[in-house]
C-alpha cells in the first residue's frame, strides 16, 4: 500500500463509493473520477443503454478499458462501478496501480439506498434485496481479495466514512 498514491473505491451499489470519493478527493486534493461517469462519457450514453443494446458482456468490455485507462492515471480517487471486481484484469490494475478501499455494506443498507435510484440495470426486473444478495454473494469475495482497507458503511455519514479511511491512510503511509 506504501508508494500507491491513488485511491481506488470498490463496494457494491449502494455503498456509497461516488459520494465517499468525492469527499476524499477533496480531502486529498486529487481529481476525482467514476468509472461507470467516464464510461458515459465516452460512449455518449448512459450506462442503461449499453445494457440494453449489449448486454453485461458488452457493459464490463467498456468497464475494463476505462479501468484499464483510469488506474494509470497518477494521484486521483477514482469510484468503481459495482462489478468492477468481476474481472481478474481489473482486480489485477486496482490492486497493483492504487490503493483499494472496499466500502462493506449490507443487503438491507443497500436495498434502502438504491430503492430509488435509477439507472440500475442489474435490478430492472428483479426483488432488489434478493438480486442484491445473490450479488453481495458472488462478489464480496473479490472485494476481499484486494482491499487495502475495509470500512463499514451500514448507517453512517458520508464524512464519517471518509475520515476513517483518510486515518487509514495517514496511519499506513506512517508504518514502517
Amino acid at each position: 500500500m506504501l508508494g500507491k498514491a491513488s485511491v481506488f473505491l470498490i463496494g457494491p451499489m449502494g455503498s456509497g463509493k461516488t459520494a465517499v470519493g468525492r469527499h476524499l478527493s477533496r480531502a486529498l486534493g486529487l481529481p476525482f473520477y467514476d468509472s461507470d461517469a467516464e464510461i458515459e462519457r465516452r460512449t455518449g450514453v448512459d450506462i442503461a443503454f449499453i445494457f440494453e443494446k449489449e448486454g453485461e458482456a458488452g457493459f464490463r468490455q467498456r468497464e475494463r478499458e476505462a479501468l484499464e485507462a483510469l488506474t494509470l492515471l497518477a494521484r486521483i480517487v477514482l469510484a468503481t462501478g459495482g462489478g468492477a471486481v468481476l474481472l481478474p484484469e481489473n482486480r489485477r490494475h486496482l490492486a497493483e496501480r492504487g490503493c483499494v478501499v472496499y466500502l462493506q455494506t449490507s443487503v438491507a443498507q443497500q436495498a434502502q439506498r438504491v430503492r430509488h435510484g435509477r439507472n440500475r440495470p442489474l435490478l430492472s426486473d428483479a426483488d432488489a434485496s434478493a438480486r442484491l444478495g445473490q450479488l453481495m454473494d458472488a462478489r464480496a469475495p473479490l472485494y476481499g481479495e484486494i482491499a487495502d482497507i475495509t470500512v463499514s458503511t451500514d448507517g453512517r455519514r458520508v464524512q464519517s466514512v471518509a475520515e476513517q479511511i483518510l486515518r487509514e491512510l495517514a496511519a499506513a503511509r506512517a508504518a514502517p
